[in-house]
């Protein structure tokens, strides 16, 4: 069987600010969204939070209108803003109780190329299970496999399995099976915490119990972990190693149940030496694929942009049963963009800009003989 993992980067829509030519050029709306978002909820708006939403407002683009190039308020009843004729900004409400409404990202309609190559990935990858992160929701990732995969010359999969997360932009994270391997349970932790995070996933951690066409029992524990693209760098790593921590947990929980043949995969956003990821890869028996010796890397160690080492944050991490058996595994890369002298890999003749590419992760791949395991 060949198992895959791949961050799409949404299918449909994708929030505008993330949907620049870099993510240096999105990362401060981000990062003024999240802060304006958190203002707001404040129970109490003293002078200082004022003054400090009033210039998120406007550094936002959202002066003159409740509508800006990237970030939308939301109002049901009573007033945030008054917007005065002398171009002054005044917030009006005292703080969370004088006012129902919410800020959101404003999305787009994602390239037409780079939606056609996404499903051209896929197919070409053509993994019996893929694990895929950055989804919209299932409809659209059920109109994906159906529509946009067979464009590329793909077979669309038979059964596909995604619930919402904890994450606002809507980008969560699924599984799709092809005919003879069957999702008999899922089970979610969008609503896992501790001491210190009420919520400790940013999206969710899904279980899923596929079966094999020789009644071959695997879990997989899908992952999308804290991205390093907003906020405090030295939060971020905390949050994310509580992920990591949560994530070791449940999979030692299957362990124990008796369970050998277990998959974590997914986009971790951080780089195998770094203490975030240790609760997985130094405290568990996982094993990464990467490091299996039929693992081919095509010569560049990273899954994320140009595929340095310092970028791989992409995973496929297998229980000891499944490594034991692997037989070949890689990363594909025809849907990422290459740089421009010399291309760092061969892609797809309609990727002659990065706004084409699939996504900027490349997906990995692994095969296993499942007969062995059996």
């Amino acid at each position: 069987m060949r198992i895959a993992s791949f961050n799409l980067e949404n299918l449909f829509d994708r929030a505008k600010a993330l949907n620049q030519e870099t993510w240096d050029e999105g990362r401060p709306t981000l990062e003024r969204f999240r802060e304006l978002a958190t203002l707001l909820e404040e129970p109490v708006y003293d002078s200082a939070t004022k003054a400090r939403i009033s210039r998120l407002i406007v550094e936002l683009g959202m002066e003159k209108s409740d509508t800006g190039p990237f970030v939308i308020i939301r109002r049901n009843r009573g007033h945030l803003v008054k917007r005065k004729k002398t171009g002054e900004i005044e917030i009006v409400a005292n703080g969370r109780n004088d006012w129902i409404g919410w800020v959101e990202l404003r999305t787009e309609p994602v390239n037409e190329k780079a939606i056609v190559n996404t499903g051209r990935v896929i197919g070409d990858v053509n993994a019996d299970v893929i694990a895929l992160v950055e989804a919209e929701n299932r409809i659209a990732l059920k109109e994906f496999n159906e529509d946009i995969i067979p464009l590329g010359g793909g077979t669309p999969y038979e059964q596909i399995m995604l619930i919402d997360g904890n994450d606002e932009r809507g980008i969560d994270v699924g599984l799709m099976t092809r005919s003879g391997f069957k999702i008999n349970l899922m089970r979610s932790h969008v609503h896992d915490g501790n001491a210190d995070y009420p919520v400790i996933f940013s999206r969710d951690c899904p279980e899923f119990q596929v079966i094999g066409p020789n009644g071959t029992e695997i879990w997989f524990l899908v992952n999308h972990l804290k991205s390093k693209g907003y906020g405090s760098p030295a939060e971020n790593d905390r949050k994310r190693k509580a992920q990591a921590t949560r994530v070791a947990e449940i999979y030692r929980e299957l362990r124990n149940r008796g369970i050998a043949n277990v998959v974590v995969l997914g986009d971790m956003n951080d780089t195998p030496a770094r203490d975030p990821l240790s609760p997985i890869i130094d405290e568990t028996d996982l094993k990464d694929v990467f490091e299996h010796p039929e693992f081919d890397d095509g010569g560049h160690p990273g899954t994320y942009a140009g595929a340095t080492k310092s970028t791989k944050i992409d995973y496929i991490f297998l229980s000891p049963a499944l490594f034991a058996n692997v037989v070949s595994g890689g990363v594909f890369r025809r849907g990422a963009w290459p740089g421009v002298r010399p291309k760092k890999w061969e892609v797809y003749d309609t990727i002659t800009k990065p706004v084409h590419a699939a996504s900027d992760h490349h997906a990995v791949w692994v095969d296993i003989n499942l007969q062995a395991i059996a």
